[in-house]
């Protein structure tokens, strides 16, 4: 249940069959009845449950829009199953872009939109977070992080004035 841009990075996996993982991410498309049944088949029939993420909701032309999260929780619920996170928030995810670039935590900023898992999902593992307030901010997420910007320049300012510690 992947868009078909991240389809790609899956060509060598069978996508029906004998499936051993359903892998969601944010792909609208697949989020209807038919296909969230296909999912939980697989699901009950033994496969792992993945997602990129759980994100509640996501910023679109038109407006905030659901997210993979509640078709996720919608999964984790008829299955009995619990979904693998690979992506934000989980820690992990911070810690392999840390070792590509080969710096420690504490030496990094995420700057980001969403207060849950970009910059609360940063701060767990160990890195400075700033909540920007554009895109997916809504008033009264700030009450949650420490770092607050009105936009991305200005988050990049504080960084580069010291100001982020």
């Amino acid at each position: 249940m992947l868009s078909d841009d991240a389809l790609q990075d899956f060509t060598s996996f069978p996508t029906s069959g004998d499936v051993d993982a359903v892998v969601v991410g944010l792909s609208p498309h697949h989020f209807d009845f038919q296909q969230m049944n296909i999912a939980l088949r697989y699901l009950l029939n033994g496969a792992q449950l993945i997602a990129t993420n759980k994100a509640r909701y996501i910023m679109t032309k038109d407006g905030f829009s659901h997210g993979a999260g509640g078709f996720v929780a919608a999964l984790e619920y008829a299955s009995g199953k619990e979904a693998t996170i690979v992506g934000k928030p989980n820690p992990q995810f911070f810690q392999a872009a840390l070792q590509l670039i080969n710096l420690p935590a504490a030496d990094c900023v995420m700057i980001g939109d969403d207060v849950r898992d970009d910059v609360i999902g940063a701060v767990d593992a160990g890195l400075h977070g700033i909540l920007v307030k554009t895109g997916k901010y809504r008033q009264g997420d700030e009450k949650h992080c420490t770092h607050v910007a009105d936009n991305l320049n200005q988050a990049v300012d504080l960084v580069l004035e010291g100001k982020i510690s």
